[in-house]
């Protein structure tokens, strides 16, 4: 449930590459909602945290998940500060807080290469 009809490209500009497109959502119940119930992932998410969060505070759960994810954490300068795949009706806390949890088709982080140090970009793109 995207909190706009925006998407958003993201870029790893680090190495140069194209994660795909993503939805925003900052509200909380868009948050919350995430991609529970999806079967396919058209696009992916881009989870923003309120400010200030603990690492505890940026954790996530795939409880309701239908799919697997790769999901991408990072924080307000938009770094790369951990990256994990996660099967449905798993949690996870990042290594350290995080303002922006990516939540991509899994596979995209091993094809990019994106790692810990890397920095993304998201450019708005009208969908």
């Amino acid at each position: 449930m995207p909190d706009s009809k925006m998407s958003y490209l993201i870029v790893n500009k680090t190495r140069g590459k194209e994660l795909g497109l993503a939805d925003l959502a900052s509200s909380f119940m868009s948050r919350f909602m995430g991609l529970m119930f999806r079967g396919n992932l058209e696009r992916g998410l881009i989870l923003k945290l309120p400010k200030n969060r603990s690492r505890y505070g940026s954790g996530i759960h795939m409880f309701f998940m239908k799919i697997p994810l790769d999901i991408i954490f990072a924080d307000a300068n938009k770094k790369v500060v951990d990256v994990i795949s996660i099967d449905p009706w798993k949690t996870y806390t990042p290594r350290v807080p995080a303002r922006y949890v990516i939540e991509l088709e899994k596979g995209t982080v091993t094809s990019s290469n994106t790692g810990i140090g890397d920095e993304l970009d998201f450019t708005c793109e009208p969908v």
